[in-house]
């Protein structure tokens, strides 16, 4: 390697410069590269000093600790902005000291040499150490940003929880100070971006507001699936349809530009009903997933619970869930989650252990007297828990001595419409093995390997037929536990399968 020493002037800038522009593009890159050109340059050892901890923060290999502790009380005085510089003799060596950034604290630079430095070689030392200094502020600054960007990520993941749970109230004092308009509006859309993980978080940053948030809407990654983007996008028009403009056109367009993105996309619903818009963005997006635009509205129907006749379905969901009261809340909310997501996902939504889930699912079985690993039971449970969110009385009314059976809600007429409805898709004949498919499926608690065992056919084509089943009845099947609730009550309805 030529001997810096032995360059010319513009030579030697070059290789500066060019040390300053690696460590400036790369984050993550040690500064301790360009502390490393005083020693080739100068023949002087250095480091930067936190002169109040005594601590140093960036220093040459050859540089000794050592001599900080014949430094005192200079190294204070540095700190503390009562001094630009001074020079030492520690031994035999020459020590100088600068101090370097405008922040007080001071930071020093300690220059160490065998001869004391021409004022010449201590000019470039000081300018070295001063853009050292830059480069370490931004470095800091970079952290600052980065924390700022996952708190704001974290209260716009708490915003949407609270909208999730219903309590539009809770959100808005969540963001005191600063409200984001989507919680003045009083219908929203949920738009679920299927994108790369990595993407999610450059494409939230990208349409952030100073505030934020993103204008009228909300984007955050969601906590359990990472290929998901979710978007809430307030509603303002109010006639029925989707938005083409904004951020419903920014999603749009993402999907249009890159053939791995989906989007799936809920009808308008209040503030409080944002659990059943994410719901719906989801079965949206299953079939979104399955369609050559990759972009899906959802057609689908009311949910069964809201066709049920009132007054017994409060009490018969009363019954169902009083076991319940007695549980922790964090039981009762883990329970009603796994309703929705698988547990690993519920894990990282509550901040705990897929263990702890686990535990507190099993103390819910257990009082409930249902066997959660079974879909059937599941889906009795789900019902239950979508009447409770629909009906506020459901559990502070008088419990009855015979409240009515399950079977009674369902065998009436708009249920009985709902569930024919619902899988009117698959009636043609080309569908029947889709729909036979389906039977045998849940007939075998939702278990692919055990349904193609059971229909003499590769799991490949059941997942197929599960494909296909999702495009044709706008239900997610395969990740969303609410679309495959919905096909147990049909197909029990149909009188395909028990409940």
């Amino acid at each position: 390697m030529t001997d810096p020493r032995a360059l010319r002037p513009a030579e030697r800038l070059d290789e500066f410069l060019s040390l300053v522009g690696q460590v400036a593009r790369k984050p993550d890159a040690d500064l301790r590269v360009i502390a490393e050109w005083l020693p080739r340059e100068l023949g002087a050892e250095a480091a930067i000093v936190n002169g109040v901890l005594r601590t140093v923060e960036l220093s040459t290999a050859g540089f000794s600790e050592r001599v900080l502790d014949h430094l005192e009380p200079m190294l204070t005085r540095l700190a503390n902005g009562r001094v630009a510089s001074a020079a030492m003799d520690v031994g035999t060596a020459q020590v100088r000291l600068e101090a370097v950034g405008a922040e007080l604290p001071r930071r020093v630079l300690v220059l160490v040499s065998p001869t004391p430095l021409t004022r010449q070689a201590a000019a470039l030392a000081s300018r070295t150490g001063g853009i050292i200094a830059v480069l370490h502020r931004a470095r800091e600054t970079d952290r600052v940003i980065r924390s700022y960007q996952q708190k704001a990520h974290q209260l716009r993941v708490g915003v949407i929880m609270a909208l999730q749970a219903g309590d539009p109230l809770l959100a808005r004092r969540m963001t005191t100070g600063s409200v984001p308009e989507l919680l003045d509006c009083d219908r929203l859309r949920v738009h679920i971006l299927r994108c790369a993980k990595d993407d999610r978080e450059r494409i939230a940053q990208a349409y952030q507001d100073p505030s934020g948030y993103h204008g009228d809407g909300l984007m955050v990654g969601c906590p359990v699936y990472d290929e998901h983007l979710v978007c809430l996008i307030a509603d303002r028009d109010g006639s029925g349809a989707e938005a083409t403009d904004g951020l419903a056109a920014v999603l749009r367009d993402l999907v249009a530009d890159n053939p791995r993105y989906a989007l799936g996309i809920s009808s308008a619903h209040p503030l409080p009903a944002t659990a059943e818009a994410y719901g719906q963005a989801r079965h949206a997006l299953a079939v979104a997933s399955n369609t050559p635009s990759r972009v899906a509205g959802y057609r689908g129907q009311e949910p069964l619970e809201r066709l049920l006749p009132r007054a017994e379905a409060i009490e018969w969901a009363g019954s169902v869930l009083s076991p319940l009261t007695g549980l922790p809340e964090l039981t009762n909310e883990i329970t009603r989650l796994a309703m929705h997501f698988h547990r690993s996902g519920v894990a990282r939504m509550m901040n705990v252990s897929r263990n702890t889930v686990t535990a507190h699912l099993g103390r819910a079985q257990a009082a409930l007297g249902l066997d959660l690993r079974d879909v059937r039971c599941r889906a009795t449970l789900a019902l239950a828990l979508g009447v409770a969110a629909l009906h506020r009385e459901v559990g502070h009314a008088p419990a009855q001595a015979d409240p009515p059976a399950l079977e009674e809600l369902l065998h009436t007429r708009p249920a009985a419409e709902w569930g024919r409805t619902f899988l009117e898709p698959l009636r043609d004949a080309r569908y029947h093995p889709v729909h036979r498919t389906l039977r045998t499926w849940i007939d075998t608690n939702a278990d692919a390997q055990q349904a193609a065992r059971r229909l003499g056919c590769s799991r490949t084509t059941v997942a197929a037929h599960l494909r296909t089943a999702e495009r044709r009845l706008t239900r997610d099947l395969l990740s969303s536990g609410s679309g495959v609730h919905d096909l147990v009550h049909a197909l029990h309805l149909s009188g395909d399968t028990p409940l």
